[in-house]
């Protein structure tokens, strides 16, 4: 070591606090927030004593990942006058159910999800215990969101373009192939608060960390394939198909690790934080399910009629209002009109949106799944299909339609 080297040292641990943080240490890693809980002073100053070498060592994923995050605005940029003002922004299971504006869809949808990128890599950062994660596992996390903002983007620039593609198999793909790839890189992921399967068990015991994450790469990848082979399935096994494989994603590796828990037992109590992070995880699983629950089996269509119009008020999607001196002619059909969805929300209660079949090409769908009969209207030379709950409701709205339009 030489003189200034040697000068550097002695200087450093001269501060008595960084003398106190050196004694902490030896009884293991510490975060800089839990180094902070035994000095009157914030994580932040604590950082700069210990160090934080994980920007430096990733400055230049991070400028690489921040560039192919940006790569749609370009790309908007140079499609700005033959993009329409309105742009599809945000899909359901089967397809669009918001637009914005052109600005908006441009330049606002990549900046969101630029800044959830440097959320995530503030998180991962900002644990002490990634400082030796495996760089496959970062790594991933660098490339995750931009290959995302670029895939949103491109959909949102190929269907404003009139580009004609299965929307939803293009989903599943995309879906299966990120968790395929999480899954591959499970078993090569450490101990840590911020990735992989946190909670108690696993955060209790590294023995169950490593067995749970090997046993849910393997299910990740499986999941992930299965669902690029719905991709290849009719719409509603599709779906079907799509919902087990995620729910797949989510039970079993918890059930592998409360088994092995049980089994084996840990060596450790996890910290109150960890407990914490468990029941947050159960908590939003719990939600999450509950909301797929609700769109896929809840919804109503209802019709309200007015002097010169009438008007189909949907869940879950835009209404829309209907003049009578537009419509040109009125059908009553026994059973269900088929098309293929491109823009909507469906669901296993309501059809909703932009289809396409041979006998009406592009058309507007108001239905209830699979209804048993529908009304088609025709109205300034766009065909319109709509149905009530069952036959008895779907022919009580032709014949109102019927009297209000006078056909």
């Amino acid at each position: 070591m030489n003189s200034l080297a040697l000068q550097q040292t002695l200087k450093a641990l001269s501060d008595p606090t960084r003398r106190e943080i050196l004694n902490l240490l030896k009884s293991g890693r510490l975060s800089a927030g839990e180094i902070a809980d035994h000095f009157s002073i914030t994580p932040a100053p604590v950082s700069g004593r210990t160090g934080c070498p994980m920007i430096k060592q990733y400055k230049k994923e991070l400028i690489v990942s921040t560039l192919l995050a940006l790569l749609p605005i370009a790309a908007g940029l140079l499609l700005w006058n033959r993009l329409p003002g309105q742009l599809a922004t945000h899909w359901g299971m089967h397809g669009a159910d918001r637009w914005s504006g052109k600005a908006a869809a441009v330049f606002l949808q990549p900046l969101l999800l630029l800044a959830a990128h440097y959320l995530v890599l503030f998180l991962v950062f900002r644990d002490a215990k990634n400082r030796n994660q495996s760089k496959k596992v970062v790594g991933l996390l660098f490339w995750m969101i931009p290959a995302v903002s670029i895939l949103v983007s491109g959909i949102t620039y190929a269907l404003a373009l009139g580009w004609k593609f299965r929307l939803a198999g293009l989903l599943y793909v995309g879906l299966g192939l990120m968790f395929a790839a999480i899954g591959n890189y499970f078993p090569k992921c450490r101990p840590n608060r911020t990735v992989g399967i946190r909670i108690s068990w696993t955060l209790g015991s590294e023995e169950n960390w490593n067995a749970t994450h090997r046993f849910a790469g393997k299910v990740w990848v499986i999941g992930g394939l299965i669902m690029v082979l719905a991709a290849l399935l009719p719409e509603v096994p599709g779906i079907i198909v799509t919902i087990l494989a995620a729910a797949a994603l989510s039970i079993l590796p918890l059930a592998y690790s409360y088994r092995y828990h049980r089994i084996h037992g840990t060596k450790s109590e996890p910290d109150p934080l960890s407990k914490k992070i468990s029941v947050g995880m159960l908590i939003f699983t719990a939600v999450i399910v509950a909301f797929v629950a609700v769109m896929l089996f809840t919804g109503n269509l209802h019709y309200r009629f007015d002097s010169d119009s009438f008007t189909v008020e949907a869940s879950y999607f835009d209404d829309l209002t209907i003049k009578y001196s537009a419509i040109d002619s009125i059908e009553y059909r026994e059973g269900n009109v088929d098309g293929t969805r491109t823009y909507g929300v469906g669901s296993f209660r309501l059809l909703l949106g932009t289809f396409e079949n041979a006998e009406f090409g592009t058309y507007t769908r108001y239905t209830y799944y699979r209804p048993e009969a529908c009304v088609i209207l025709s109205a300034n030379g766009k065909t319109l299909v709509l149905s009530g709950s069952s036959a008895e409701s779907t022919r009580s709205l032709y014949d109102t339609l019927a009297v209000k339009t006078g056909l």
